[in-house]
């Protein structure tokens, strides 16, 4: 079976929504226009839609024709990037700072064209919870949502979620079963020291000094302390100190993330990064102060489900190009978050263009959409057949 025939019907309209929403691109928890036009969506093509949850996050029900059943969730992000897009496009963001850099505005469209098609033929038992995501770019959007009672007010019994990948051959579709995408930390570490003239450091507490140190002893919490085959990525990604010349400043700043697969590396980690803070500011007689932040959970796919979401989507792209042996990914995916709570799967679709997500120049093909919108309601169907 190929891409669905009504969903490949919609496939003009849905370039034009994506590109309309790639214009017009907004950033976490601000996603007021986006949400504004998939709940008019949604409630045009019958959808009963309930917004507001987790701030601009859009939930829309659907119940099936062929009686009781389970409940599936579907869920797609709608949040952009705070970058500038460099890709020339004639329908390029006409908001300098805000770029839909990793697709979502290619989510949201998928995940609408299969509301559509499912609110339309109906051909299925049970009740599908359509989830329109806010913030997922390391605000918490995923949390929020859970926060207010995300799955209290609309019960699932599995959910499903997918992403695009410029960097697979068109049409693949990836589901690692187990644990898939890393967990993710972002820390700010203020070293407060002692300023003076930059010719007579010897009145100084030299916060770039230390800050610089500490950052190279970071760098061996994940060399010398995890066993070389456990994973897991330190990465310092800013450093802030310093005004003048002349001036040795009171303060520095060193910030970036974590990434791990498994919570008991996480703990570790967070502690050696305490322990040598303390360390280094009882060395240097200065004070530091540690931020450690999780704000994503490690990403865990339940294995029956990523079965059953290959199999789904094997009758629309064929089984040679799906697979189940995917490499661990160090990025992070607050999805992850909605699987702690409910079972299910994310999978990856592969398009065409080869430049990655988070790049000014990523472009999305919008050939996938279609793709993406069939592989979602193919597995309703199957997993809520009569």
């Amino acid at each position: 079976m190929p891409v669905l025939e009504k969903i490949a019907g919609y496939a003009e309209e849905m370039t034009a929504l994506r590109r309309d929403i790639h214009a017009n691109p907004e950033i976490g928890f601000e996603e007021e226009r986006t949400s504004g036009i998939v709940a008019k969506l949604l409630e045009g093509w019958g959808v009963e839609v309930h917004r507001g949850l987790g701030k601009t996050g859009v939930i829309g029900v659907l119940q099936g024709s062929k009686g009781a059943g389970k409940t599936i969730g579907l869920r797609a992000d709608m949040d952009a990037l705070p970058m500038d897009e460099q890709t020339n496009l004639p329908f390029s963001s006409k908001k300098p700072g805000k770029f839909h850099g990793c697709g979502h505005d290619g989510h949201t469209t998928m995940l609408l064209g299969a509301a559509r098609y499912l609110a339309d033929t109906k051909d299925f038992a049970g009740k599908v919870i359509f989830i329109f995501q806010p913030a997922e770019e390391g605000l918490g959007g995923a949390r929020a949502m859970l926060d207010e009672g995300l799955f209290q007010k609309f019960p699932c019994d599995e959910i499903y979620g997918m992403h695009n990948n410029p960097l697979a051959p068109p049409n693949f579709v990836g589901v690692r079963p187990g644990v898939a995408m890393a967990g993710a930390t972002f820390f700010d570490i203020e070293i407060l020291g002692k300023g003076s003239h930059g010719a007579m450091p010897q009145h100084a507490k030299d916060p770039i000094v230390i800050s610089t140190s500490l950052v190279q002893n970071l760098q061996s919490i994940v060399s010398r302390n995890l066993a070389p085959v456990e994973p897991a990525v330190l990465s310092v990604t800013q450093i802030h100190s310093g005004t003048a010349y002349n001036v040795v400043p009171e303060k520095a700043v060193i910030s970036g993330t974590i990434r791990y697969f498994s919570d008991d590396v996480r703990d570790m980690i967070h502690s050696r990064v305490n322990d040598m803070c303390d360390g280094f500011a009882k060395s240097f007689g200065v004070e530091i102060k540690v931020d450690l932040r999780p704000i994503f959970s490690v990403l865990r796919n339940d294995d029956a489900l990523s079965a059953a979401y290959l199999d789904a989507a094997a009758e629309v792209v064929g089984q040679q190009n799906v697979s189940d042996q995917q490499d661990l990914v160090t990025g992070s995916e607050d999805f992850a978050d909605m699987l702690n709570v409910v079972p299910g799967a994310y999978c990856t679709i592969g398009h065409s263009g080869g430049i990655p997500v988070h790049n000014p120049a990523f472009v999305l093909d919008d050939a996938i959409l279609p793709v993406g919108a069939s592989v979602y309601a193919r597995i309703v169907e199957k997993r809520l057949a009569a």
